[in-house]
């Protein structure tokens, strides 16, 4: 299908969901798979529709760079295991937005790029509202209970190494370094996620984002 069909099918598949809180959408996927663009294409579709979206990411959500590193900044298992810090992104954000939540959620707990706590103040959901969330390892297992509806965006490691060497060069010191991080830490996480919680069969929809003008797609029983 094209993109706008694409978009427009979860934006359809997400107004369908009957709740009587804000709609928590998880949206995940490896490292350079699309996430992030695809939930700003949905984000928009769904306002444009008369939605009011929250709109977040687990970025928000780092630990302290120590704490992510304390095995190495190669390590696989420490991406894995100690990136992010799951207890906040409850506390703040999916609890709140749930069933037995107040509305008030903040979408951020830490800045990674100045490895420092935020000061957010507590926002107020609309209960028709949607949160539309991008992130890696959503569907494990502290995590895959507080969706209301996930995606999962997939696409070979191949393809992702070489959207991050195109996005991350200058981020990260060039193209040897982007593909090094890749092939010692990044992608080898993702196979310990996949194995661990294998997301494909547990999300509700299934983007196949090998040519995002031409994905594919998948909705699950």
């Amino acid at each position: 299908m094209s993109r706008e069909e694409l978009v427009h099918a979860l934006a359809r598949a997400i107004d369908a969901i009957v709740v009587a809180h804000p709609v928590r959408v998880g949206i995940d996927g490896p490292d350079a798979a699309g996430k992030t663009t695809l939930a700003g294409e949905l984000a928009e579709a769904l306002r444009i529709g008369g939605r009011k979206v929250v709109r977040a990411s687990i970025d928000g959500f780092h630990r302290p760079r120590a704490e992510r590193y304390a095995k190495g900044p190669n390590s696989p298992i420490g991406y894995f295991e100690d990136s992010f810090d799951y207890t906040a992104l409850r506390d703040v954000l999916l609890d709140p937005l749930g069933p037995s939540g107040d509305g008030r959620y903040r979408t951020q707990v830490f800045d990674f790029k100045t490895d420092q706590p935020t000061d957010q103040a507590d926002q107020e959901a609309d209960r028709h509202a949607v949160l539309i969330f991008d992130g890696v390892f959503l569907l494990r297992a502290e995590l895959r209970a507080h969706w209301d509806y996930s995606i999962f965006v997939e696409a070979p490691f191949d393809e992702t190494l070489r959207r991050a060497i195109d996005r991350d060069a200058e981020l990260m010191g060039g193209t040897e370094e982007v593909r090094r991080r890749y092939r010692e830490r990044y992608i080898p996480g993702q196979e310990l996620y996949f194995a661990a919680a294998r997301p494909d069969e547990l999300a509700d929809v299934i983007v196949h984002n090998s040519d995002p003008q031409q994905p594919g797609v998948t909705f699950q029983p």
